[in-house]
């Protein structure tokens, strides 16, 4: 194995923090010893850092650190917060290399690198920093923006409904993608809907089979009765009596989250999306055609072909019999592209 195989688990490690780390990022590590043996590993779940957990893992095992290899998706922080810098404890650990994959972009916590230079350790950083920075990328994007990454579910039929005439919509989708819904919900820092979606489906937001539990948002001013399943305290649920997004944001702004699953109907979903504020699109298409009833997106005001709102395609893949789109607005990866 390589450089870019432990860097690579490192990575996969991380995303087991989804959903666990805000207003923090999702890290993984990986400690190699001297003689090419996997000695520890550790990911952020909130508390202890990726490098720290790393490092208990290896002393669980009875195993030693001095002159171990550390890979690491992000720049080991440099700064007391809710716990020490992970850099003075890889320095008293005896770590000799330290490879991370991005560069901390915070200005709290950068630096890191660079004083474990100080201390004689051998540092390498860039190593598979795309796929770090895609794994990463809500907190990033929070980071570089002042603001959440917003992710759209949409669930709808091949020809664009996500409902009938009669506005019944269970099931369009198959059960292979509402499995894949909970895990994303799971992994979402907070779900937002729209009160119109309270009413119609008395939703829990819970994700099924997971100890986690995302922030419950409801935007509108519409009464949600007491008997709702939203009122039953499951989760810390949010009601915004409001239709203003900019409120919205700021909401989400100062809970610090990191990335916001829209859950909600074409209204909110839509209006957010006009305002350039979804930043990627997870559209679930069934293989059947209703030809009528709810629009998944509703009206975006585009009168020419040249308003036309573009997307990079990301992903497409089958999520049973259905088919799983990933879509971002274009001009933003276009505008990251050339940064």
């Amino acid at each position: 194995m390589e450089d870019r195989d432990y860097m690579a688990r490192a990575i996969e490690l991380s995303l087991s923090g989804l959903g666990r780390t805000f207003p923090n990022p999702i890290v993984g590590a990986v400690l190699l010893s001297a003689a090419g043996e996997v000695i520890g590993e550790g990911f952020h779940a909130g508390g202890d850092h990726a490098e720290v957990r790393a490092l208990a893992d290896c002393a669980a095992h009875s195993k030693k650190p001095e002159g171990a290899t550390i890979y690491v998706t992000l720049e080991p922080c440099n700064h007391f917060g809710k716990t020490p810098p992970c850099t003075q404890a890889l320095i008293k650990a005896g770590i000799a290399r330290v490879v991370f994959a991005l560069k901390d972009p915070n200005p709290i916590a950068e630096g890191g690198g660079k004083d474990l230079s100080g201390a004689g350790i051998e540092v390498t950083s860039g190593l598979l920093a795309g796929e770090a920075r895609e794994s990463n990328r809500s907190w990033l994007h929070k980071i570089e923006t002042g603001r959440p990454f917003l992710i759209w579910k949409i669930a709808s039929t091949v020809d664009g409904f996500s409902a009938a005439v009669d506005g019944t919509s269970k099931w369009i989708t198959s059960e292979d993608s509402r499995r894949s819904v909970q895990r994303l919900r799971a992994e979402s820092d907070a779900i937002v809907i729209g009160t119109g979606t309270a009413l119609a489906d008395n939703p829990s937001l819970i994700p099924r089979g997971d100890d986690r539990r995302p922030i419950r948002i409801i935007v509108g001013t519409r009464q949600i009765p007491e008997g709702f399943i939203l009122r039953k305290g499951q989760a810390h649920t949010i009601f915004l009596k409001t239709r203003d997004l900019d409120t919205v944001i700021d909401s989400l702004v100062e809970l610090g989250v990191n990335q916001v699953l829209i859950e909600s109907g074409s209204e909110l979903g839509t209006s957010l999306l006009k305002e350039g504020l979804i930043d990627e699109i997870q559209w679930y298409q069934a293989p059947t055609i209703l030809g009528a009833g709810l629009k998944a997106i509703g009206n975006l005001n585009v009168k020419t072909i040249s308003q036309r709102l573009d997307f990079r395609l990301i992903k497409v893949e089958r999520s049973g019999v259905d088919t799983f789109t990933v879509l971002r607005p274009a001009i933003r990866e276009r505008a990251e592209a050339n940064s």
